[in-house]
């Protein structure tokens, strides 16, 4: 699989993590129409996993193997021969499990994932998640720990956080070597122009110019994916639709066009599709 590659430019297509879904079986189930698979989000450390047993007690689905990091290897290993690149969304409260899960990636080509989105209350409490946004300093931490590995890092980071200042996030985190920026635009969907505008080559462009942009929140065929492209992604991902084949095979003709030059010249004028 070629398109995600880092000097590739051409636009591909993500299947997002879903908690307690998204493992090498429903990877495979992707895999036709996807470019790469995102599998978790996977607690990894004590605190983390105390988070995700409390969401499971209000019917939350999540994945609590006994050990995350051999759940890692063994879910990667599955899909050594599938046509798409790997990755594992990643929570935790300490940076050493971060590092560890990266250099199981880094040894499968695969994409380790910080998790700086999650919104609920139990893993904002441990600090994961979305609670890293306001913490620049640890989520910079678990970026440079999981790159250091050699690892493609990505960022999934959430728009619309009060006081979180999003290209500020997009910046520390470039600086600290992550590859990706995973944005959940959360209905706004211009935060990826702010993210993306003025790219410029050389020592005066920002640091967050040299991060592949994921757009992701609401992708669900040929407008929505060309609003995206017409505000700057680099790619799109998707994440109810990942386990819908008509909803997936739409997008990845899409993605497809956009990668032709056939898509609309700007946003859309008319609403965005139905969710399937």
């Amino acid at each position: 699989m070629t398109a995600t590659e880092a000097d590739d430019p051409s636009p591909f297509l993500v299947a997002a993590s879903l908690s307690g879904a998204a493992d090498a079986d429903w990877a495979r189930a992707a895999a036709p129409h996807v470019d790469a698979a995102v599998l978790g989000g996977i607690a990894l450390d004590p605190a983390s996993r105390a988070a995700a047993r409390d969401l499971v007690a209000r019917d939350r689905s999540e994945f609590l193997p006994a050990d995350p990091l051999a759940w890692i290897r063994r879910q990667f290993d599955r899909l050594a021969d599938a046509p798409l690149r790997p990755g594992a969304n990643v929570r935790s409260a300490t940076v050493g499990p971060v590092r560890e899960a990266a250099a199981i990636c880094a040894e499968r080509d695969a994409v380790c994932e910080v998790n700086a989105h999650c919104r609920q209350p139990e893993l904002r409490a441990v600090g994961c998640g979305e609670s890293l946004l306001r913490d620049p300093a640890r989520l910079t931490a678990y970026v440079t720990a999981a790159a250091e590995t050699g690892a493609t890092t990505s960022v999934k980071v959430r728009a619309e956080v009060p006081g979180v200042d999003l290209g500020a996030v997009a910046d520390a985190v470039a600086d600290a070597g992550a590859d990706w920026l995973h944005v959940d635009a959360m209905d706004s969907e211009a935060v990826i122009e702010e993210l993306t505008a003025d790219r410029t080559a050389g020592a005066a462009s920002r640091p967050r110019h040299d991060l592949t942009v994921i757009a992701n929140n609401g992708v669900r065929g040929r407008e929505t994916v060309a609003e995206y492209a017409a505000y700057g992604a680099d790619a799109v991902s998707v994440g109810r639709p990942s386990e819908r084949p008509p909803a997936l095979s739409r997008v990845a003709d899409a993605v497809a066009a956009w990668g032709e030059g056939e898509l609309l010249d700007g946003p859309p004028t008319t609403p965005a599709e139905a969710p399937p």
